[in-house]
């Protein structure tokens, strides 16, 4: 049987890379003395898999990371042990058995905010909920499997709830989105409203994922 973690990803260490990161968990076991389950074959190493990886610059609090506990340390001497070996900004909240398959996580929570350095426009929120309120809204999206590059896609299926709060130089957008098979980045939304509204783009955006959810909108563990 797996093993997981739950960790938070935050500050600085937003800006480490998908595979930056299976390296830190990697050289952090190694160092924390928590044996791990490795890989088969020629050249075997620290087997490690991470679920929903974040795209560069994004912040998270609830991220899952799958490997195999050998021995070493108890699951409750983990967090603190592998936290210790962390760069600034990755925090290990929690270690257990995996219960259910990660095919089971199907909905995200992502806080998104923009920011404006002069203040939100009036209509910036009217805008942004007229689009989301659409019965469609199809946006082009980079492809690698797709002979032109890109394909198409109906962003408002893929939103399952979604709530919008202002402030005088801030939107902030609570959104619950598909995870996969397909899921929705959070940065096709922006850029869709900042093509759709150009005169309304934000000067700075944010990402957060605040909640990994299945089917039924309960946190995946």
């Amino acid at each position: 049987m797996a093993d997981r973690l739950l960790f938070s990803k935050t500050g600085r260490a937003k800006y480490i890379s998908h595979l930056d990161l299976m390296r830190t968990f990697q050289r952090a076991f190694f160092r924390s003395g928590i044996q791990i389950r490795h890989t088969e074959g020629f050249n075997p190493h620290p087997f490690v898999s991470i679920a929903l990886p974040l795209s560069v610059g994004y912040s998270s609090q609830c991220e899952i990371l799958e490997f195999g506990l050998v021995g070493g340390a108890s699951y409750e001497e983990v967090p603190a042990r592998l936290t210790a070996a962390m760069p600034e900004g990755i925090v290990i909240h929690s270690c257990y058995p995996a219960q259910r398959p990660v095919k089971e996580l199907s909905r995200v929570n992502y806080i998104i905010n923009m920011e404006y350095e002069e203040g939100r426009p009036l209509e910036a929120e009217t805008a942004l909920s007229r689009l989301l309120g659409q019965e469609s809204l199809v946006v082009r999206k980079k492809s690698k499997k797709a002979k032109a590059g890109f394909t198409e896609v109906d962003l408002i299926p893929l939103i399952h709830s979604w709530n919008l709060e202002v402030q005088r130089d801030t939107m902030t957008l609570d959104a619950v989105l598909a995870a996969q098979n397909p899921g929705l980045n959070p940065e096709l939304i922006r850029a869709a409203f900042c093509e759709t509204y150009p005169d309304l783009q934000p000067d700075f955006v944010t990402f957060h994922r605040r909640a990994v959810l299945d089917g039924e909108g309960k946190e995946f563990r």
